[in-house]
């Protein structure tokens, strides 16, 4: 993903009290045609949220006052506004599997911990954009030929960016929103987890493929009556998963 000055910069706000990675990220990331905000606390955070609308958000972990798990949950919860439930790439000093796991469960579309180079997270930002149909370009889901499926008494729009139960409504992350696409569009086949990586970061196989289940787990309680028992997201055993528009077993 190319960004030209004929296109709308990506924007993209940074939430970290270290003023010295602020300065380099927002530095390094202006220099590849995005628009950089920063922010060095929640409340900081809060203010420029209220003025502006991001495309997305780089949070940190470890921050004084309201951290950023915290800050990850209420913004993923938030149902009010579009710009204040952005995607989100957290940062952290600690890079043991189960923060990843508490991250992307408390609504974080990746993960990355410290020290990083900063051209993999470019890499990542352009992975998480091309996910959001936000982001207008050759390689977004919107351009599908499809842009509506039905399973059960669930609506998925691509065009809106949103999923609808009974015309209600559904908070999902662009990340879910990414993962119902390739279930719709391979429905009734099993999808082993390599597949499901591949599809979902074509620009950056990320090997922490716990990712996945995580995903899944968290989309299933959204769209399950019983998440322990599902019919839509089967797990086929030593092979993945299968997804069942009409949640009958095949």
């Amino acid at each position: 993903m190319e960004f030209s000055d004929t296109q709308t910069k990506p924007h993209i706000l940074i939430v970290d009290d270290d003023e010295g990675i602020r300065q380099l990220l927002q530095r390094y990331l202006t220099e590849q045609g995005m628009f950089v905000g920063v922010a060095e606390d929640a409340k900081s955070m809060d203010l420029y949220l209220s003025q502006h609308t991001i495309d997305l958000l780089i949070l940190d972990i470890m921050m004084p006052g309201e951290d950023g798990l915290s800050i990850a949950k209420r913004l993923s919860d938030n149902h009010e506004k579009e710009s204040q439930n952005p995607p989100i790439i957290m940062l952290s000093a600690k890079g043991e599997d189960i923060e990843k796991i508490i991250g992307l469960e408390m609504g974080a579309d990746d993960y990355m911990a410290k020290p990083f180079n900063p051209r993999e997270l470019l890499a990542r930002i352009k992975s998480v954009l091309r996910r959001s149909p936000k982001k207008n370009n050759s390689n977004s889901i919107e351009d599908s030929p499809k842009n509506e499926f039905s399973f059960g008494d669930y609506r998925l729009d691509l065009n809106n960016h949103q999923l609808y139960f009974h015309d209600r409504p559904i908070d999902v992350t662009s990340g879910e929103i990414a993962l119902l696409h390739v279930f719709t569009t391979h429905a009734n086949r099993v999808l082993s987890r390599d597949q499901l990586m591949d599809m979902l970061n074509r620009d950056n196989q990320d090997p922490f493929d716990r990712s996945i289940d995580i995903k899944i787990t968290r989309l299933r309680k959204k769209i399950e009556t019983d998440p322990k028992s599902p019919k839509y997201i089967r797990t086929v055993w030593g092979s993945g998963y299968m997804f069942t528009p009409d949640g009958q077993i095949k």
